[in-house]
Formats: C-alpha cells, sequence, structure tokens
C-alpha cells in the first residue's frame, strides 16, 4: 500500500525520519494536512499537501490502496479520522505518544545518537524516587484512566493565584515562586523542588533521584526502568527529543518575542559565557527537549536548577515589558530551550538517557 503521514510538525517529521531508516522498504509519499496555512511547503524532504487538494487527485481505487499515519497530537487525531474518511480514505492508524515513543526508542537505539534507557540492562537496584507532577486548577478532567505510580506526587502550580485546590501539596509552601506562574508555568514546580527538596542534606546520592513531569505529559518508566539507574550510573532521563526543520531556533523562535530572545542571550553572556559560547551551535541542529520533563540524580537536578534560575530572573530584569508585568509563559518556553542547551552541552560529561513521553487525554 502507500503510504502518507498526516501532519507537518515535529511529530511527523520524527516519525517520517524512523520510518525511512528502520523500514525502508516502506516508501512515504507525501504529508498531508487539512491547511498548509502555518505549515511547511517541504518536510524532511517530502511535499505538505492539504488533503483537499491531494484528494481530489485520486480515484477510488486509489484512495483504498493508501494508507495514512496519523501523526499528530492526540487531542485532535478524532476529528482527523473523520476528515480522512469524509474525503474516501478508510485505511488509517494513529500513532499515539505510547506508539510514537517505541518508534523513537528503536530510531535512536539504531542511530546511538540519544540512548534510550530501555536498552540498559535491567539493574537490581531500584533508586528513590520523588516525580512531581504539576497541576493547575484550571486543568480538566482526563477523559481516560490513569493509575498514578506511587512515586508521583502531584503538586499545584500557580496555588498562590487562587484559592481552589487540586492537590495537597501547594507550591506557595515553603521557598518558592508560585505567584509568578504566569511567565513560569511549570517551572515554579521544579523551583520548589530545588528549593525545598534538593538543598536537604541526604545521604546515598546516587540512589536518590527527583524530577518533573505534567498532569497530562509523563516520561514512560517501567518497573524495569527504575531498575535501570542506579546500576548503569544513569546522570538523568529526558524526553526523546522533537526534530525540527530547518533548527531549533526558528522553531523556538515562533514562540519568542525578537526582544526576549536577544534578552536571554545576553542573560547567558553575562552569566554563563561558555553556554553562550556553544549556543549557536546547539541552536542551528534539529533536536529539541519539549515540556521542561526531567527525572535525574539529586546532585545533578540541583546543580542543573541552581544554574537555570539564575538565568531567568536575570532575563525577567533585562526583558521589555519586565517580566513582572506580563503574562505570557515566555519563561516556561526559555526553560525549554535552556534544558535543551544544558544536557546538549553536557552530554559527554553527564550519562543521559531517555524516555517515551506519555501524553494524557
Amino acid at each position: 500500500m502507500n503510504l502518507v503521514i498526516y501532519g507537518a510538525q515535529a511529530i511527523a517529521l520524527g516519525a517520517y525520519k524512523a520510518i525511512k531508516l528502520l523500514y525502508p522498504e516502506r516508501s512515504v509519499g507525501c504529508f498531508l494536512v487539512s491547511s498548509v496555512k502555518g505549515n511547511p511547503a517541504v518536510l524532511g524532504g517530502l511535499p505538505v499537501r492539504e488533503i483537499l487538494e491531494y484528494a481530489g487527485q485520486l480515484s477510488s481505487e486509489e484512495k483504498a490502496d493508501t494508507e495514512v499515519l496519523i501523526a499528530t497530537p492526540e487531542s485532535v487525531m478524532p476529528e482527523i479520522e473523520d476528515t480522512l474518511e469524509t474525503y474516501g480514505f478508510d485505511c488509517h492508524v494513529r500513532l499515539t505518544s505510547l506508539r510514537f515513543a517505541e518508534l523513537m526508542g528503536y530510531y535512536y537505539a539504531h542511530t546511538g545518537a540519544f540512548m534510550p534507557l530501555a536498552a540498559l540492562p535491567v539493574g537490581f537496584h531500584i533508586p528513590k524516587i520523588q516525580m512531581y507532577m504539576a497541576k493547575f486548577y484550571k486543568d480538566k478532567p482526563l477523559k481516560s484512566e490513569y493509575r498514578i505510580p506511587e512515586w508521583m506526587i502531584p503538586i499545584q502550580v500557580g496555588s498562590a493565584l487562587c484559592e481552589e485546590r487540586v492537590a495537597d501539596l501547594l507550591d506557595c509552601e515553603g521557598e518558592n515562586i508560585s505567584a509568578k506562574n504566569v511567565n513560569y508555568s511549570e517551572l515554579t514546580a521544579l523551583y520548589w523542588i530545588w528549593k525545598n527538596r534538593l538543598t536537604r542534606g541526604e545521604t546515598g546520592d546516587k540512589e536518590v533521584y527527583y524530577g518533573l513531569s505534567h498532569y497530562r505529559r509523563m516520561l514512560e518508566l517501567s518497573e524495569d526502568d527504575l531498575s535501570r539507574l542506579i546500576d548503569n550510573d544513569v546522570d538523568a532521563v529526558l524526553p526523546y527529543p522533537m526534530s525540527y526543520e530547518p533548527d531549533i531556533e526558528e522553531h523556538h523562535k515562533r514562540y519568542l518575542a525578537d526582544a526576549d530572545w536577544k534578552a536571554l542571550c545576553r542573560a547567558l553572556e553575562e552569566l554563563q559565557p561558555e553556554y553562550a559560547g556553544t549556543f549557536g551551535q546547539i541552536l542551528k541542529q534539529q533536536y529539541f527537549y519539549n515540556y521542561n520533563i526531567i527525572l535525574a540524580r539529586k546532585s545533578v537536578l540541583e546543580e542543573y536548577c541552581s544554574w537555570l534560575f539564575p538565568i531567568l530572573e536575570r532575563v525577567e530584569q533585562l526583558s521589555t515589558p519586565k517580566g513582572w508585568e506580563r503574562q505570557d509563559r515566555y519563561i516556561g518556553y526559555m526553560g525549554e530551550t535552556l534544558e535543551t542547551l544544558y544536557f546538549m552541552h553536557n552530554r559527554n560529561r553527564l550519562n543521559i538517557t531517555h524516555a517515551g513521553c506519555r501524553f494524557l487525554l
């Protein structure tokens, strides 16, 4: 059957790269979208075509012989399925977040670029893990059931800004920046972890891991995965990076004003000149760590937070308007860029592994 991919952003590009490498006998014809507006004309060297135009050029027999891989966020997949069937494409498959994670795991294991945690041998020691799940009072209830692992701890972010409570643990307790949640987003939880958990004296640091996930996005870690951490001397587990064209700088500038981007570069030059020196090089590659999601050894996460938050505080001071005068999540977006910079910069010093990121509906 002919194969086409529905979608034209990071998920679709990653899927195409993996299929091209792992299944060379399957030739992908093009990328399909509902509208070319806001999408590239070409992705991975293939044309991006509107479904209306593409369907109009095929006969009923050709449509029956076409398989469509839906590589988009899961929330829009039902609508896309309806659209495909309206245009006569009955053979379609959802690339869910779990399937995408499995595909990318095989892809990165094959390339050797980003080590999958699951590729390491199973160990014998289970570490102490505290993975905090950021929740916001406006989060909609999940449509599907999900059992939260015992090592996952819900924490309400932005709790200083409302009276409603959706978690027992609040990011406004102890030393915090909860009131900055409108700009920092889930990073107010990471700050809380840094100041109220990572700075506590604990013995056996190599056996203690802390992390941050989201209410609807989280690292997919099995019991075997947890057993791999200590015995393989893993420093950090990050989501598989997403692919962007032509590079991650162009992608992320879509979310940041030019003045904010300049403020970020200046903050790096002032506070971390070594990282400022490699920033340009890292921005010109295609791989990006989304979502500010991480699980890391206690000392590693403390080191990262001690590096990250002074930079973000300086960005607030340099921003126009100042960070405390706005409410647009821009600091949260910068956190993703800085996480990519930090761990790409230190990839030879730290033992970094990767896992799939599960999206809950």
